[in-house]
């Protein structure tokens, strides 16, 4: 099954000459076993964004992805040494992303709105909410790749891929991680489940 996603859902592609592999990750809550799944899914990258709720896994997301990365601090990263949120560029793209906890995304993406509307971003991300998301604005993009660990709208851990045309449009690929449910994985998502609702 890995290997079957590995060919269907891995997208390369060529923006100034150059070939790039872009991941979007979020909200794995100290789940390490889903970010080595990823990465055996995946392989290797050319950036990894996570999006926060890292909780203690910088080391290990740094020891496996041997690329650009960055990371932003969740409401659940308590000690974490994470900024609460970057700007960069993908390619000519400029990039914002952020967890979300402190721009009111539980109520909705109106202040991620704003961002677009002063700053000018091409793509705002962020997560969080564990839901994925994925919204044009103004020619812009706001982006949730949902939680790789514990999702709400899923059964498993969902995450993206970002992709670009030959004419530098932006494509998403939404993704799953293939179904392995464990006894210990189960009792955590019970738990979680009950929590949440």
């Amino acid at each position: 099954m890995a290997d079957d996603c590995k060919s269907l859902c891995l997208l390369d592609f060529k923006q100034g000459g150059a070939e790039m592999k872009v991941l979007i990750i979020s909200d794995t809550h100290g789940k390490s076993s889903c970010i080595e799944q990823i990465y055996d899914i995946v392989g290797d990258v050319d950036m990894l964004i996570h999006l926060g709720d890292v909780e203690g896994d910088e080391e290990l997301i740094q020891d496996l992805f041997n690329c650009e990365i960055h990371m932003v601090r969740g409401n659940c990263d308590y000690n974490a040494e994470l900024p609460i949120y970057d700007e960069f560029n993908i390619g000519d793209k400029r990039a914002f992303i952020t967890h979300g906890h402190r721009y009111g995304v539980n109520s909705g993406t109106a202040y991620l709105e704003e961002l677009i509307d002063t700053e000018g971003y091409d793509f705002v991300m962020y997560g969080h909410t564990h839901r994925r998301d994925l919204t044009t604005y103004k020619n812009s993009y706001i982006v949730n790749p949902g939680s790789l660990a514990l999702p709400r709208d899923n059964r498993v851990g969902t995450y993206m891929l970002l992709d670009f045309d030959q004419h530098g449009t932006p494509f998403f690929a939404e993704n799953e991680l293939p179904n392995i449910d464990t006894p210990e994985e189960k009792k955590r998502k019970k738990f979680f489940e009950d929590l949440w609702g």
